[in-house]
């Protein structure tokens, strides 16, 4: 991997981490409410939800990224995936009044019992189908670019991972004033907003299919220039 595809990553982690959702609210209400530790142990297991969905999604797709990954509609595919998934995110039709609502009916137990928390943050997150269409979207996008190098592949997904996770430690130890800044009214313009860029980037994907791929060659347009 070059720089290009690190700073991709690590800029994609941290883009992930501000999606608005349950998860979101039980992170900031947990450390809240039960401390930054009961936070972590809950945030480790959505992580590992998360890594399970990869997984999945990985294999899943493997074989049919292997015979198809010089064919440009592959561009086209991967982009329509995530611009559905901004669509959903961007038209959600939870009015202000019943984000309220839902960040404030979470309900924590007393006891801190760790393993429960993770356990609760693992389902949690793997219940939700369309995280784990959001990762082949990816991955449908990502594999070829890399040319399905598993090496690379790793490492990229390890970048986004922990990207990921050192923000939502970031936000666990400002969840007070989170909570504070995070009216209704704020969360429902964030969505929107993660809705949009996600629009933009599949838009922007499926573009990119159309064009032939000598064009996206570097080195063949620097040729050119020489010529």
């Amino acid at each position: 991997m070059d720089f290009y595809d690190i700073k991709n990553a690590i800029l994609f982690g941290f883009f992930l981490s501000f999606m608005i959702g349950p998860v979101f609210f039980m992170l900031i209400q947990t450390s809240i409410l039960k401390g930054a530790r009961a936070a972590i142990a809950f945030n480790v297991g959505v992580i590992l939800g998360d890594i399970a969905f990869i997984v999945i999604a990985y294999y899943g797709s493997r074989h049919l990224l292997e015979e198809i990954k010089d064919d440009p509609r592959l561009f086209f595919i991967g982009g329509l995936i995530l611009v559905i998934y901004g669509l959903i995110t961007f038209f959600d039709k939870a009015s202000k009044k019943e984000l309220e609502e839902s960040s404030s009916a979470i309900k924590i137990p007393l006891s801190n019992n760790y393993l429960k928390l993770a356990l609760k943050g693992f389902f949690l997150n793997f219940i939700n189908i369309g995280v784990l269409a959001f990762w082949l979207g990816l991955i449908v996008v990502i594999g070829p670019a890399l040319d399905m190098n598993p090496r690379h592949i790793f490492w990229y997904f390890t970048l986004i991972v922990a990207s990921y996770f050192v923000t939502d430690l970031g936000k666990i130890v400002l969840a007070k004033q989170l909570k504070n800044k995070l009216t209704p009214k704020v969360i429902y313009k964030i969505k929107r907003t993660m809705g949009i860029m996600l629009i933009i980037f599949g838009i922007g994907l499926m573009l990119k299919g159309f064009i032939p791929k000598d064009k996206l060659n570097i080195d063949t347009l620097i040729e050119k220039v020489d010529e």
